[in-house]
């Protein structure tokens, strides 16, 4: 699979983004696959994707798999992300995955470079416990990797538990490079140098400690792209609710009280009469001619 030309991104970016509020504002899938392509750019390729994936949803219910499908176009990442968000037993919500995939996308279409796309993937991995081995494996498909990028990410999958993340960076960054050559002026390293100073610099700052504390800190400094955490539960909307629940508790009391205090409150008013809820009700089998019968 080809790197995408740049107005490919831009408009998987908006696709992205307004399925997600779609959904969010209660539109099924279906129909918005089906006309979103109506609002997206003619001269890319995205709108005879999405005619392809609302007419494969028709039939499965879900975009995962005619993604996977459409390889040359969609990444296998952005499969896997969807295919995590349609498990419906898994905790990761489906406009979670979305999000995610629209800052994705949007980091494509500016100024993307491998080690921040590197960090992106792997940190939606880590902070979503989306599975590292399915997770890697499809990040080592992407096409904005090249070899050794792809040889360092398989390695990857390896050497997790055992080696601190932090250092897994270090050791492949120009500030490693850099600190071994004041020691040793012919020092070649082993394996190809992907990381910046900069980037090498953080990790070594970071070893030993919580590997999210390294995400954040490229975040800030290199300018890496934030991966959008999980929605919180809203503790004020839970005790608006409980509070609706509880009103409307309080007015049925009044009324039974009122009822009481006035001497009419009717009990059948509020029993369910025998006839209501066993046998066939009275009438059935009746033509509707003998409907004046009824009155």
């Amino acid at each position: 699979m080809p790197v995408l030309d740049r107005e490919e991104y831009i408009e998987q970016a908006y696709f992205f983004q307004a399925f997600r509020e779609r959904l969010i504002d209660g539109m099924p899938a279906q129909e918005i696959l089906s006309r979103i392509g109506e609002e997206l750019l003619s001269t890319t390729k995205l709108p005879m994707a999405i005619s392809f994936l609302a007419t494969e949803i028709k039939a499965s219910g879900v975009v995962a798999p005619s993604m996977s499908l459409m390889s040359h176009y969609f990444a296998p990442f952005q499969a896997f992300v969807i295919a995590r968000g349609e498990n419906e037993t898994s905790k990761f919500p489906f406009d979670q995955a979305l999000l995610i995939l629209e800052r994705e996308a949007k980091y494509k279409s500016e100024s993307p470079t491998s080690a921040g796309l590197f960090i992106y993937q792997f940190e939606t991995i880590s902070r979503n416990r989306l599975g590292y081995n399915d997770g890697i494996a499809s990040m080592a498909s992407d096409p904005h990797f090249n070899d050794d990028w792809r040889e360092y990410i398989e390695r990857l999958r390896d050497r997790l538990g055992d080696v601190d993340f932090a250092d897994l960076i270090y050791v492949r960054s120009a500030y490693f490079v850099a600190e071994r050559r004041r020691l040793d002026d012919e020092f070649h390293p082993k394996f190809p140098t992907l990381f910046s100073e900069k980037e090498g610099k953080i990790a070594r700052a970071h070893r030993g400690r919580d590997p999210m504390y390294l995400f954040k800190a490229l975040q800030r400094q290199v300018g890496y792209p934030e991966i959008p955490r999980p929605h919180r539960p809203d503790a004020i909307e839970d005790r608006v609710a409980a509070l609706e629940l509880r009103i409307a508790q309080l007015e049925n009391r009044v009324k039974l009280a009122e009822g009481d205090l006035h001497n009419d409150f009717d009990p059948a008013e509020v029993l369910v009469k025998p006839e209501d809820t066993a046998g066939i009700p009275k009438g059935w089998g009746r033509s509707v001619d003998d409907s004046n019968n009824f009155k």
